[in-house]
């Protein structure tokens, strides 16, 4: 950060000097510059092309781009100046600033990029989107595939096609730029995160924002534009690059989450792409309700991409496209049972209730290895215990404006009269008084929810938290021990327990009698 304030000093200080064409000073600025940024010295040279610094400036940023020289035997004379322009535009343009790239100067990115890692993929260069729903998982390119099936098979989705391929393609070079010429994956992990969250400046857009249009910091081109992107659309960004860099990653979708991690035979790294790369350790990922982390293929993420544009029209209430989108994110997921299950609830929610119950159907026995309990909400509604109305009232989107948690706390309240048995519909309402710092109703919420099911290791979780905030300590070693109980038949002790665990062996130590028992723990 330093770096960068101390760079943009010494270029306002360039302006005068451009104007005074003081050529010492100039000379001093040019020998400032970091050797390796392919943007500082394309910016130099922007500055002043017809310099002997400038000229020095280009030859130094071309040979980062074409470091074995064999594109520049190609040509016999220096790129026209109006290539070298839209490379700049590229590599230097601000976020949400438009971009457009002449062919020419498409085919050189292209030559320049040739020994990126991505281009020894079977689907490299595919045109149709069959091919990538045909794929084998570990031959998507990524890129490729999420923009054709963004953008199409037509000439004019082609051609942003290449343009954002080409930005990619010049990220993926400036950060090579960086590295040694047989960089660890260690040392690319870091200049990846260095070039993305420091140098670009990307970031997670605010709930305001993200909430209403989650498809904007989703999709790649929208996030490459703004710089700005949810979990899922940051990370597909990292993996498009890792990908060209040659940096096996795998993808990680904790519920509602994702991100990317680093696996080999020592050691385990995490990459949060809403917290600048920082590395979080998997167990925090974990939960009372999440015993496994998920692992995608990269054929799946394109999948993923669509749920989240699915999510949006469903807030939105439009159903009908969400179903459109939902089996369009199937192409890629294949029989995938979350995104079956949401599809199944939007054609209940259009009225077609015998299409979505089979999809129930098929799904609801299915079992979980990440998840520690069964899909409740499912079996309520196969069971009669709620119907289409009380699935959508669980899915009501609630933000930090007050008014929104209540207006969900009064549609739960509605429906539970009519279907008093409905457990997630409890589960939510007991959430909406939390959240209105309401302790006393989440409890007697919960402990209804315990007498229709004794069995979920969530609810007596929050039952012995919720005790433990009352100083009834015998009700939260007792809540406390169901939940370990539950969990324990499934050899299973997540952190959040721990952490409970120990909190209560510090306020109210077990008696003798139970010392023995919780020994184990």
């Amino acid at each position: 950060m330093k770096r960068k304030l101390l760079f943009l000093l010494l270029f306002s200080s360039l302006l005068f000097v451009s104007a005074t064409n003081n050529s010492g000073n100039r000379n001093a600025v040019y020998k400032s510059l970091h050797p390796n940024s392919l943007s500082e010295l394309l910016a130099f040279y922007e500055l002043y092309p017809d310099t002997q610094e400038g000229k020095e400036a280009l030859k130094r940023a071309w040979k980062l781009l074409d470091p074995s020289g064999e594109f520049s035997k190609t040509i016999h004379t220096p790129l026209p100046q109006v290539q070298i322009g839209s490379m700049i535009s590229l590599v230097n343009r601000k976020a949400e600033e438009n971009f457009s790239l002449q062919e020419e100067t498409l085919h050189s990115i292209q030559a320049i990029a040739s020994s990126l890692s991505n281009r020894k993929l079977h689907t490299f260069g595919s045109w149709k989107e069959a091919d990538f729903i045909n794929a084998n998982a570990n031959e998507i390119d990524l890129a490729r595939g999420l923009l054709l099936a963004l953008f199409g098979e037509g000439e004019e989705g082609r051609k942003k096609i290449l343009s954002y391929e080409a930005s990619l393609d010049l990220m993926a070079l400036q950060i090579r730029a960086q590295l040694s010429e047989k960089p660890s994956h260690l040392d690319t992990i870091r200049a990846i995160n260095q070039f993305i969250f420091i140098d670009l400046g990307f970031r997670f857009p605010p709930h305001s924002l993200y909430a209403k249009n989650i498809d904007t910091y989703t999709f790649l081109p929208s996030v490459m534009d703004n710089r700005k992107g949810v979990c899922l659309g940051v990370s597909i960004l990292y993996l498009c690059i890792a990908q060209r860099l040659g940096l096996p990653l795998e993808i990680i979708t904790p519920p509602g989450h994702i991100f990317v991690q680093y696996l080999n035979q020592d050691q385990t790294i995490n990459i949060e792409t809403t917290a600048r790369g920082l590395d979080i350790p998997s167990e925090y990922y974990l939960g009372v309700e999440t015993k496994k982390l998920h692992h995608r293929t990269l054929k799946e993420t394109i999948g993923l991409a669509f749920v989240n544009q699915a999510s949006i029209a469903w807030m939105q209430k439009k159903h009908t496209e969400a179903i459109s989108l939902y089996k369009k994110a199937l192409d890629y997921l294949d029989k995938d049972p979350l995104t079956l299950e949401l599809l199944a609830y939007n054609y209940l929610l259009v009225g077609k209730k015998k299409e979505g119950k089979k999809l129930l159907e098929q799904i609801a026995n299915l079992s979980s290895e990440t998840a520690t309990s069964k899909n409740i909400l499912i079996e309520d509604f196969l069971d009669g215990k709620t119907d289409a109305a009380g699935i959508a009232t669980v899915f009501l989107p609630v933000d930090e404006n007050r008014l929104s948690i209540l207006e969900k706390q009064l549609a739960l309240i509605e429906v539970l009269k009519q279907y008093p048995h409905f457990r997630q519909g409890l589960v939510q309402l007991a959430t909406t008084y939390l959240q209105l710092g309401r302790e006393k109703e989440a409890t007697l919420t919960l402990k209804q929810y315990q007498k229709i099911d004794p069995q979920s290791p969530l609810v007596n979780y929050y039952l012995s938290l919720l005790s433990l905030e009352r100083h009834d300590y015998q009700a939260a070693w007792e809540h406390f021990s169901r939940a370990f109980s539950l969990l324990q038949a499934q050899n299973y002790f997540p952190k959040a327990l721990k952490d409970l665990r120990n909190t209560l062996l510090q306020v109210s130590p077990p008696s003798e009698k139970s010392s023995s028992f919780f020994s184990c723990l």
